[in-house]
């Protein structure tokens, strides 16, 4: 799987927005700075601005202008999976030369692939859909996760 730097800092944002509002009703605590988001995550301002726009325009974060103003997320962290911040930015889960697996016709000894396709789909949606904003910052990955990690063969 191969994840845009824009998905891995709107991750990011995302885990650094859960752990400013940690306990806070609806995940608000007080609004945060892209440039305080940008410097605890050493990710480029400018760049993260334009994520902040894509979160809020997919209902992950509010914003507020002004000198008060900020980005906080729109939901409590626990109901915000990885999956969903990744759609919001990237689109669908899994494509295979920019088409849904389901749409891609093999034929002959090739059949199979389709089936491959559709299946690591299901499964990095079983991860990405179980982990929530939640779990990322508070460092508590869910049981399923942390076996799959703990398997070396993993990191390799």
């Amino acid at each position: 799987m191969r994840l845009s730097a824009r998905v891995d800092y709107a991750l990011r944002a995302a885990a650094e927005l859960a752990s400013v509002a940690d306990g806070a009703t609806a995940g608000r605590s007080r609004p945060v700075t892209a440039e305080q988001i940008a410097r605890a995550q050493e990710i480029p301002p400018k760049f993260l601005e334009s994520i902040l726009l894509q979160l809020r325009r997919g209902g992950i974060v509010h914003a507020q202008r002004g000198p008060e103003g900020g980005y906080w997320l729109a939901r409590p962290a626990s109901e915000i999976s990885l999956a969903e911040v990744i759609r919001v930015i990237d689109g669908p889960l899994a494509h295979v030369r920019g088409q849904r697996p389901e749409q891609l016709g093999y034929q002959g000894a090739a059949r199979a692939l389709q089936d491959v396709w559709i299946a690591l789909r299901a499964s990095e949606r079983e991860i990405l859909e179980l982990v929530t904003i939640a779990d990322v910052a508070g460092g508590s990955l869910p049981g399923r996760v942390k076996l799959l990690v703990a398997d070396p063969r993993a990191w390799s």
